[in-house]
């Protein structure tokens, strides 16, 4: 993982350096490696199925509020409020909008303020809740001036406004989190621009809020989420309901990571406080906090940035779990972790010791805790005391919850770390659901938004996560601002700055075999014999394959190589060709057999090279020819994905020179030459007839040696004829033009403005093997011979002159599905390689077109191959081609 650390000259960098260096040099090799999730498939935008979107005339889509009765799902954003439909957030209604702009006054205000008006002066709408059956509640920052208002449902317009200083924060950049519950609005932000950080039950009366003397309870606390536990039902003790919220704030204890300056907690008050007689009057009396741990032991790794909660209740409230996403507190490392709480392990930290201030140090309290239990709700047992409300405490208690509102145990996740740790991304929201899978055990399904736009589908079996898919919801990268369910929908909703997304739980129909359904480990999808389909909708789950647990269990053997197609390659000897293998699946693994057996050779004097788009043969030799097969390995299945049948043809080179020794010469030169060859002694070869000389042997050798130098003067007479003929064609194709001052390229003609003066500059095109433009048939994937051409640019007299725009060059159109006979698609790297006996030459491409896989894969290992092989001769046929 790249990891880049700006560097301030300061202690506290250097440390914060020092101690991210091992931690990162041990995610390659250690333990920390086998935590970090891969998804198995990554669908990009234009991959999506089953999707609806909403995108208004706002922005910063980052309220939702909704509800599965009604059918709508309530939208806040920038100065806007949206009333979509559930099944199809995509069709509106008339009367589903309502303008909430701050005014013109209000924005000018704002700026005097020294607020930045394409950011701040705006009215964000940051709450939204239901208030009675007729009414909803939202709060906006009004351009830094908050205002709240109710909204009639049934004609959803505003019926009244008021303050919303209390309830609703100045800055939209500043956490918050807030709830209804039983017509009382409970609240948390750093509200004012100078305050302090606060949780607040705004009404009814009598409002509440935490103390800040002589022990602050919050210090710069950036709240992210909040959530009522109805713990009163079914108690046997008559406790109360309690709200937790969750925070991030500067760490006030002393730690073993002294470069750590925030730290995640969860905090609680009950829901029947209200406040003190004469201490703590209008405050808390049952506010508590504790530390939420989320950490890599092995490593010491600590996340201690809290970035969204989601709570998942249990059959019982106190069965209920604690979803949190967590990240470092260095901006510049993206790295997030998961953990999960129970709520029993909560409580127990609660009811635990407390901490105490003591000389400006945290210590755990050891000395006697005043009775009633401080920080605790009004139970039957209280009751039996007299102590009905919070106002019957004495004073003591209060003044002890005063001075000790942190608990001294931390709160461990379960298992003692991280449920899911995930590098190279920021997951800002998450949220869970329960599935039952066809093995009748309950699996917890989590949709898990990054800060680039994507939605991250995870699975938990057992103590680990399997991330069946990563969806690229939005074109732009942006954030995920809130992620809400629909269980009546089975649909997914997901806000950012540019729009709404809905989405189903699962799109089991992207699995188009067995494995494919298999592997996916997804609880919502089975395959029947021919698809694979949604569970929940199929009436008769008997028959359906599914292995949540393991992933490869209950499909038909298929690793026989016949079930895929089998396409042939031919290459000349000593040249490249890539067999592609394209593995959908990022958890699988290629691997190649030749001719059955496993293939070995992939060093650097192997002769080949595994990329994760194919296999490419380096300088093919005749052992290499046979029938490769490429695999997919996933689960320790082998699953076939492609087949070739390669045949390595050897080279043929005549030479154009003759040997220089005559006596080397083959006996067809000396019967071209009318010359019958001798042996040493003078006599015919075996396969000449006899003939009679009626000369002696000095004659006869004084003659072959006359007949010997006539023939090499016209043999080398005629290459010289054949040689210039072959320059003046080449003259000709090069350097002549038509009429009209038109040049020929790739079969178009192009005219160049006859008002110019040429002068000696060259221009490199790549045009067609033959001048005239003349294709060759010897391969079904011919691109018609493309080859090097230097042609004439154009000068100019004055170096001041500026040179006309270029006239545009046509291309030849796509080949479909064209695949060449070296297995390179379209889309090839700009370099220069002799492949299959064909140079190619790409000009023009700029470096953002380089985005081909093969470039990444293969670029920097055909240029190393090219500097080793440079004069080659080209080979007219081309290679054999299933295409």
């Amino acid at each position: 993982m790249a990891v880049t650390v700006e560097l301030q000259r300061s202690p506290i960098s250097l440390t914060l350096l020092c101690c991210l260096t091992p931690i990162l040099w041990a995610f390659p090799f250690g333990p920390l490696l086998e935590l970090d999730v891969i998804p198995r498939i990554t669908v990009p935008i234009n991959g999506l199925l089953g999707c609806n979107h909403f995108h208004g005339s706002a922005i910063n889509y980052s309220t939702l509020l909704l509800e599965e009765g009604a059918g709508i799902l309530y939208v806040g954003a920038r100065e806007a409020l949206y009333a979509l439909d559930l099944a199809n957030v995509s069709a509106t209604r008339n009367g589903s909008a309502i303008d909430w702009a701050a005014s013109a006054e209000q924005k000018r205000q704002c700026l005097s303020k020294g607020r930045d008006n394409q950011t701040e002066c705006y009215n964000y709408i940051r709450f939204l809740d239901r208030y009675n059956e007729t009414h909803l509640y939202t709060c906006g920052t009004h351009a830094f001036r908050p205002r709240c208002a109710y909204i009639d449902v049934e004609r959803f317009s505003f019926v009244r406004f008021e303050e919303g200083r209390e309830k609703c924060p100045y800055d939209p950049a500043k956490g918050y989190t807030g709830l209804i519950v039983d017509g009382e609005m409970y609240s948390a932000s750093q509200y004012e621009f100078r305050s302090n950080p606060d949780i607040r039950r705004n009404f009814p009366f009598p409002n509440l809020r935490t103390d800040e003397a002589p022990t602050r309870w919050l210090l710069e606390a950036d709240f992210v989420g909040s959530a009522l536990l109805r713990e009163s039902i079914n108690s046997s003790t008559g406790d109360d309901d309690k709200l937790y919220f969750f925070f991030t704030e500067r760490n006030q204890e002393q730690t073993a990571y002294t470069s750590q300056t925030r730290v995640a907690r969860v905090a609680r008050v009950c829901k029947g406080d209200i406040g003190g007689l004469r201490t703590l009057q209008r405050k808390w009396t049952s506010f508590l906090k504790a530390r939420l741990v989320c950490s890599v032991p092995e490593y010491e790794l600590q996340f201690n940035v809290l970035r969204s909660v989601f709570v998942l209740e249990g059959a019982s409230v106190h069965g209920s779990i604690f979803y949190a996403v967590f990240g470092l507190e260095w901006k510049n490392v993206k790295t997030s972790a998961v953990c999960q709480y129970s709520l029993r392990d909560v409580k127990a930290t609660f009811d635990g010791p407390y901490m105490e201030l003591q000389d400006s140090k945290w210590r755990e309290y050891t000395e006697n805790v005043p009775e009633p239990r401080p920080g605790s709700c009004i139970m039957d047992q209280h009751r039996a005391q007299l102590i009905n409300s919070s106002r019957d405490l004495p004073d003591n208690v209060l003044m002890f919850v005063r001075r000790h509102p942190l608990m001294a145990r931390e709160i461990q996740p379960i298992g003692g770390r991280p449920l899911l740790f995930k590098k190279s991304v920021d997951y800002t929201r998450i949220a869970v659901q329960k599935v039952t899978a066809l093995d009748g055990r309950t699996y917890n399904v989590l949709f898990i938004g990054t800060d680039e736009g994507w939605l991250n589908k995870a699975v938990t079996v057992g103590d680990q996560v399997h991330i069946t898919e990563e969806l690229q919801l939005f074109k732009e990268p942006q954030p995920i601002n809130n992620i809400v369910l629909s269980h009546k929908q089975r649909s997914v909703y997901v806000s950012a700055s540019s729009g709404v997304v809905q989405l189903p739980f699962s799109v089991c129909v992207r699995y188009t075999s067995c494995y494919e359904c298999v592997f996916a480990r997804d609880p919502l999808c089975g395959w029947n014999g021919t698809q694979c389909v949604d569970i929940s909708s199929y009436p008769d789950t008997s028959n359906l394959i599914q292995d949540v647990q393991m992933g490869n269990r209950g499909c038909e053997n298929i690793t026989a190589d016949g079930s895929v197609p089998q396409r042939t390659r031919s290459v000349m000897a000593g040249d490249d060709v890539l067999l592609q293998c394209e593995i959908r699946s990022n958890l699988a693994v290629p691997r190649w057999t030749l001719n059955g057996e496993q293939l070995q050779g992939y060093g650097p004097d192997g002769g080949y090279r595994a990329g994760a788009d194919g296999l490419l043969i380096v300088g093919a030799q005749g052992r290499q020819s046979g029938r490769y097969c490429c695999y997919a390995v996933e689960n320790d299945v082998w699953i076939p994905v492609r087949s070739y049948m390669v045949r390595v043809q050897p080279v043929s080179r005549p030479s154009l020179h003759p040997p220089t020794d005559p006596t080397a010469l083959p006996e067809s030169f000396f019967t071209t030459a009318s010359v019958l060859p001798t042996r040493p002694h003078g006599g015919p070869t075996e396969h000449s007839p006899s003939v009679a000389f009626p000369f002696g042997p000095e004659s006869q050798t004084s003659r072959h040696k006359e007949a010997l130098y006539i023939s090499l003067v016209a043999v080398l007479g005629g290459l010289c004829l054949v040689l210039t003929v072959v320059l003046l064609y080449i003259t000709f194709c090069l350097h002549s033009t038509p009429s009209g001052g038109k040049y020929t390229q790739q079969g178009t003609l192009v005219t160049a403005p006859t008002d110019r003066k040429w002068s000696s500059h060259m221009e490199l095109k790549t045009i067609s093997s033959h001048c005239n433009g003349r294709t060759e048939h010897g391969g079904a994937a011919s691109m018609d011979g493309e080859f090097l051409q230097i042609v004439p640019g154009q000068g100019f007299d004055s170096p001041s002159e500026e040179p006309p725009p270029a006239p545009p060059l046509p291309m030849p159109p796509p080949l479909p599905n064209a695949e060449y006979a070296n297995g390179f698609s379209s889309a090839l790297p700009s370099v220069l390689r002799k492949m299959n006996g064909n140079s190619y030459v790409l000009l023009g491409q700029a470096d953002s077109d380089m985005t081909s896989p093969l470039y990444h894969s293969f670029t920097e290992e055909l240029n190393k191959i090219l500097e080793k092989r440079k004069h080659t001769q080209l080979e007219v046929q081309l290679d054999e081609s299933s295409l």
